[in-house]
């Protein structure tokens, strides 16, 4: 077993290693195979899995390294929590197995080094809500909802300052975000808040699900933005107006970090009047937006993308929903345009609560 612990040592040039916990003897007494059984991409039975995981664990070459899209699923599908996509990830940079070109590593790398100006690092007052990266979404933290909320990272030239870096994990580049992920964790701990609610899903799993699995400390309490918005609705329920829509919610692969926030969506639906019809393509069995896929280094990866895509799209459309609802603004940029095709409007989860309260979203 493999201990979560630094080990003091250098990791590219700077900063202790951190190790991944990730026990083999669990991993091979599993009976299912489930984080490879259950994967929507790649096909296996249980004994199959169990060869491929211990051929990863062992450091030794898998197909699974090559055909992985990097959706994140198999870190929900382990029911024993042993990690498979994070050893995944860090064994397809340990035996240079990229899963996206060099040029575009290369320049997702360059592009979110956080050397654009200094931090101003304040006290905050809480609740705050960190944007991460994202400040070009303040305009959905407004409102009712957000009335009294403090932000974080507003500035878009240093915003990169507090990249959560998960996003390297699409990339095979697990160094890369252990390198990184301690400082931000340390700029975002100065502000002086005891919580911070985080905009994105992928910023709340990397501070309470891969953090951990890597022993990297986080001395603030992450909070999601859905538990916020449902107790938020809660306090203002004199003031909700159910809305009747007919919705499906587009799950994002950093989600399956915190499958314990999900039912926060059915929370919030219920409270805001809307409904879920049936689908296929929901809970476990969600479908990434492909957005990734279509970078892959595999064959046919764009004709991939866009057929995962349209049977996404479709599910929703056979249901009869209006409206596909999300929390993940890269799902956003990849799904908003084939979605208006379709006839579904694409919105924020933060501006469907937002028309709960009788208040305009704000929009992309």
């Amino acid at each position: 077993m493999t201990s979560g612990q630094p080990s003091g040592s250098e990791e590219r040039g700077t900063g202790p290693v951190y190790e991944l916990t990730f026990d083999e003897d669990l991993c091979a007494t599993c009976a299912t195979g489930d984080c490879l059984v259950k994967c929507q991409y790649l096909s296996f039975d249980p004994d199959g899995a169990r060869e491929e995981m211990a051929r990863i664990a062992a450091g030794e070459g898998s197909s699974v390294l090559t055909d992985c899209v990097t959706c994140y699923a198999c870190e929900e599908y382990c029911g024993r929590g042993n990690h498979p996509f994070y050893l995944i990830a860090r064994q397809q940079e340990a035996l240079d197995r990229e899963p996206l070109p060099r040029p575009l590593i290369t320049l997702g790398q360059q592009m979110a080094e956080p050397w654009r100006g200094e931090l101003k690092v304040r006290e905050v007052s809480e609740p705050v809500i960190s944007l991460g990266v994202f400040p070009q979404l303040r305009s959905l933290i407004q409102g009712k909802l957000f009335e009294g909320v403090d932000v974080i990272s507003e500035d878009r030239r240093t915003s990169f300052h507090l990249f959560c870096q998960l996003m390297y994990l699409h990339y095979g580049r697990t160094s890369l975000i252990n390198e990184r992920l301690p400082g931000v964790i340390d700029k975002l701990a100065r502000h002086g808040a005891r919580g911070v609610i985080f905009l994105h899903d992928e910023c709340y799993g990397t501070y309470t699900h891969y953090a951990r699995a890597w022993g990297i400390e986080v001395p603030f309490k992450p909070v999601h933005l859905f538990e916020f918005l449902h107790r938020r609705l809660v306090e203002l329920r004199d003031q909700v107006t159910p809305l009747g829509f007919k919705v499906a919610y587009q799950r994002p692969c950093s989600s399956r970090l915190s499958p314990q926030m999900q039912h926060y969506v059915d929370d919030i639906f219920d409270l805001i009047g809307v409904e879920q019809p049936e689908r296929e393509y929901v809970g476990e069995n969600a479908l990434c937006c492909a957005g990734v896929i279509r970078g892959l280094k595999q064959p046919g990866s764009v004709q991939r993308a866009h057929e995962i895509q349209q049977r996404n799209i479709q599910d929703m459309v056979d249901a009869g929903a209006t409206l596909c609802v999300m929390n993940c603004p890269a799902c956003m940029g990849t799904l908003a345009g084939p979605l208006l095709d379709r006839g579904l409007m694409p919105i924020f989860m933060s501006d469907l609560c937002r028309l709960a309260v009788g208040e305009q979203p704000a929009g992309r």
